[in-house]
C-alpha cells in the first residue's frame, strides 16, 4: 500500500505545484492565462469551493489548503484500522480500505448489519489505487475534515514536516468513536513504527 499512497500523493503534489505557481502570479498582480483560469474553476468545483463569491486570490488560497498530500503514515494506519488489516469483506471484494460510503442504490456493497431504515452502501472501487485516491480527496475536500486541513496548513506555515500523528487529531469525526478513534489511529502509527514519513509524504 505504501508505494500506492506515495504515487497518489505525487499526483496531488503536481497539482499543488501548479497552484503555487498561479498563486505567485496572483500575488505579483500578473494576469492569469486562460488555461490556468479554466483549470482553477475546475479545481474549485472538484474540491467543493464556491467560486462565484470569491476573488481569484481567495480561490487560490482556499485550494492551497485543500490540494495537499496526506502523510503516508496516516494512510497506512487508517487503512489498517478501517479494513481490519485488509481482511474485511469490503476490502477483499470491493477494494474499499477506508470504509467509504455511497448513497445511491446499487453503488456498492450493502452492509450485512445495516440498521433498519438506512440506505447507505459501502463503495466499491475498481482498484486499491482508486480507493486511496478517493480517501485522500475526501480528507482534502469534505467539510468534516476542515480541522485536519487547518492542522496541515499550520505545519506548512511553521515550516514543519507534515505529521500523521498531528493530522490524526482532525479525524475525530471520521468515526462515531470520536477521540478514541484518534487515539487508536495514533497507536497504530506508534506501535507499527510507521514513523513520521522520513522519506517524505
Amino acid at each position: 500500500l505504501e508505494p500506492i499512497a506515495r504515487s497518489v500523493n505525487d499526483t496531488v503534489r503536481t497539482k499543488r505545484q501548479r497552484l503555487e505557481a498561479i498563486a505567485d502570479d496572483v500575488r505579483a498582480g500578473e494576469d492569469v492565462p486562460p488555461d490556468d483560469r479554466e483549470w482553477l474553476a475546475q479545481m474549485a468545483d472538484r474540491y467543493g469551493l464556491d467560486g462565484e463569491d470569491r476573488s481569484r486570490r481567495e480561490t487560490v488560497q482556499g485550494l492551497l489548503r485543500r490540494v495537499d498530500v496526506i502523510p503516508v503514515s496516516l494512510v497506512l494506519a487508517q487503512a489498517a484500522k478501517e479494513s481490519a488489516w485488509g481482511r474485511s469483506r469490503f476490502a477483499r471484494e470491493g477494494n474499499n480500505l477506508f470504509g467509504e460510503w455511497c448513497f445511491s442504490e446499487g453503488c456498492g456493497m450493502v452492509p450485512r448489519r445495516r440498521d433498519s431504515g438506512k440506505a447507505h452502501e459501502v463503495e466499491v472501487f475498481p482498484s486499491v489505487r482508486a480507493a486511496v485516491a478517493s480517501y485522500i480527496h475526501n480528507l482534502n475536500s469534505h467539510r468534516t475534515y476542515k480541522q485536519l486541513r487547518g492542522i496541515r496548513a499550520s505545519l506548512r506555515q511553521a515550516g514543519k514536516p507534515l505529521s500523521g500523528m498531528a493530522l490524526a487529531a482532525g479525524l475525530h469525526k471520521y468515526s462515531a468513536q470520536g477521540s478514541d478513534y484518534v487515539a487508536s489511529v495514533r497507536a497504530i502509527i506508534r506501535y507499527n513504527r510507521l514513523g513520521e514519513d522520513a522519506r517524505g509524504s
